[in-house]
């Protein structure tokens, strides 16, 4: 009788159900992943692991815009992620008064991608296990829009974010918005680099140094909320821009295509994770956005995502900003 059989046996859980080859399977997902357990421990992320696969096969089986795969994450439990990726505090979107202006009625490009433009998107980065994608999102969008305005691209630092923007509603790993930390980072002039104030996965008391201030903020644009089409003007006549929307189950093990979803909300009180948008395209007919994560390059498309473009899926129109420079 195999170990497994046997604790299934003594424990009474449903373990039974899984075979050699389920276990296998999570076995080599754990060199894959560098992942190591105590025994107790092992049995419960074995279980979880198989009901993420079997809930990604099912999907992947259906007529979808976009498949699912084994990542990083699949261990968890999304109420386990939600608690550690995710913005876990109410984020409170009213602070977009949309002050944003298109400048022309297009008509547009068909697609951009700011990757393409020139040297303005720095590398995926990974947050770890802390809600700051707020801070990501944040540094993200100035790197972009100061490599734009100067020709040089910074690294920025998240931590500076995590440690001292308190003061501007943001919670450091409980989470935050972009807009808010604009509007900390151009009342506090400046933010330090990465080099200079590294990123640590949790919340520590302020060390910001002002003489060592590397990117400014001269003013904030909102986009007016739910305004997409004011997004879509802002990346194709400006620069990338930050929004935040609501991430439900299935989004935690996305792959590649153009993610859509009928079980998240649209407004604005319901968004948890903060992202980048870089550009904007279309497949099969479906408008989508091209968006910078920040849960590392294992994860999505080299860790980027698309998304449905013009129905605010998820409420990603609820709340976008970016700095001035």
């Amino acid at each position: 009788m195999n170990t497994l059989l046997l604790f299934a046996i003594l424990s009474g859980t449903s373990a039974f159900r899984l075979s050699e080859r389920d276990e296998s399977h999570f076995k080599s997902w754990m060199v894959q992943h560098n992942k190591m357990y105590e025994v107790e421990e092992y049995y419960d992320r074995l279980q979880i692991f198989n009901e993420n696969k079997r809930r990604i096969d099912k999907h992947n089986e259906g007529n979808h815009t976009f498949t699912m795969r084994l990542n990083q994450f699949s261990d968890l439990t999304f109420a386990e992620f939600r608690r550690s990726f995710l913005l876990t505090e109410p984020q409170n979107c009213s602070a977009t008064k949309g002050n944003y202006v298109s400048s022309s009625n297009g008509p547009y490009p068909d697609s951009i991608d700011w990757r393409n433009k020139g040297h303005y998107v720095t590398d995926v980065k990974n947050q770890g296990p802390c809600g700051s994608c707020w801070t990501f999102s944040t540094t993200g969008c100035l790197e972009s829009v100061t490599a734009i305005a100067t020709g040089k691209l910074l690294l920025l630092s998240e931590q500076q974010l995590v440690d001292c923007a308190q003061a501007f509603n943001n919670h450091g790993c409980d989470g935050g918005l972009p807009s808010q930390a604009f509007e900390y980072i151009m009342y506090n002039k400046g933010l330090m680099t990465e080099d200079d104030y590294p990123y640590k996965a949790f919340d520590q008391s302020c060390k910001y140094r002002p003489e060592m201030a590397a990117a400014f903020v001269k003013e904030v644009m909102n986009i007016t909320a739910y305004d997409e089409m004011g997004m879509v003007d802002a990346v194709a006549t400006r620069n990338p821009v930050s929004f935040a929307y609501e991430v439900t189950e299935d989004f935690m093990h996305y792959h590649q295509g153009v993610y859509s979803s009928t079980k998240c909300h649209k407004t604005t009180d319901k968004v948890n994770h903060a992202v980048l948008a870089v550009g904007y395209g279309q497949e099969n007919g479906t408008p989508y956005w091209i968006v910078k994560n920040s849960w590392g390059t294992s994860w999505g498309m080299k860790g980027y995502f698309f998304i449905e473009r013009g129905k605010n899926m998820c409420g990603l129109a609820a709340c976008s900003s970016f700095p001035v420079v």
